[in-house]
């Protein structure tokens, strides 16, 4: 009886430590504190907001102070009572910004100001439909570009709304990344850095790359570069 307590006993302490191993092995990259001041004014930044397809200037990363600053821009925290830089329908705060460099795939914490390391491998084509368009609508420069953030809508904490009979959770989800891709542009903008907007993206590659659960659901990336000079 004495041995049986102690196994069940063991084993339970086991099943405790499983989470705070798991904790303990993931990484992070603690992001530079942003620089909520400077940039151009708004009404510049407006009137120099544009869609940039390709034909980008050479390679070159972003440095991470200025990843740190567009991240924040994005949609990181900008009270003390965590709300954010962009508003989000009913609360949800459900887009994860997933991001995409020559280092690695990332996912932005805007809590703690940093980049959950998801994995090491360069998988920046993955965020563009590479050798799928064709003319105008090709995108192989998705896979050079420094950087790409992929918006995912986490639908679980959409928790099924309905309003006026019909679920909301899709279409509210698109308004909520929307004014993220908004807030990308407008950074862009004031830091003289090239952006596009895409809707065409492989969501079952992203799903499958990114390991998404069954309702995480991609939904638009933006691509940012340097100007060809």
């Amino acid at each position: 009886m004495k041995s049986l307590v102690i196994v069940v006993l063991t084993t339970a302490l086991l099943l405790l430590m499983i989470p705070c191993l798991s904790l303990a092995q993931e990484e992070v990259i603690k992001l530079p504190a942003p620089q909520k001041t400077g940039g151009k004014p708004l009404m510049d930044s407006l009137n120099l907001r544009q869609s940039t397809r390709g034909n980008f200037g050479p390679e070159q990363k972003l440095s991470l102070q200025t990843l740190s600053n567009l991240l924040w821009a994005a949609n990181g925290v900008n009270r003390p009572d965590g709300h954010q830089t962009a508003p989000s329908a009913a609360g949800w705060e459900n887009i994860d910004i997933y991001v995409t460099t020559a280092d690695g795939l990332f996912i932005y914490d805007p809590k703690q100001q940093a980049l959950k390391v998801i994995s090491k491998e360069d998988v920046r084509a993955t965020s563009g439909l590479e050798g799928q368009a064709g003319g105008g609508m090709k995108q192989d420069f998705a896979k050079t570009a420094p950087v790409s953030l992929i918006y995912v809508a986490d639908m679980a904490k959409t928790k099924g709304m309905k309003y006026g009979g019909e679920d909301v959770g899709p279409l509210w989800s698109y308004a909520n990344v929307g004014t993220i891709a908004q807030n990308v542009y407008l950074f862009c903008a004031s830091e003289g850095l090239a952006c596009i907007l895409r809707a065409m993206i492989d969501p079952v590659q992203i799903a499958k790359v990114f390991k998404l659960r069954p309702d995480q659901k991609p939904l638009l990336t933006s691509t940012i570069a340097q100007f060809k000079k």
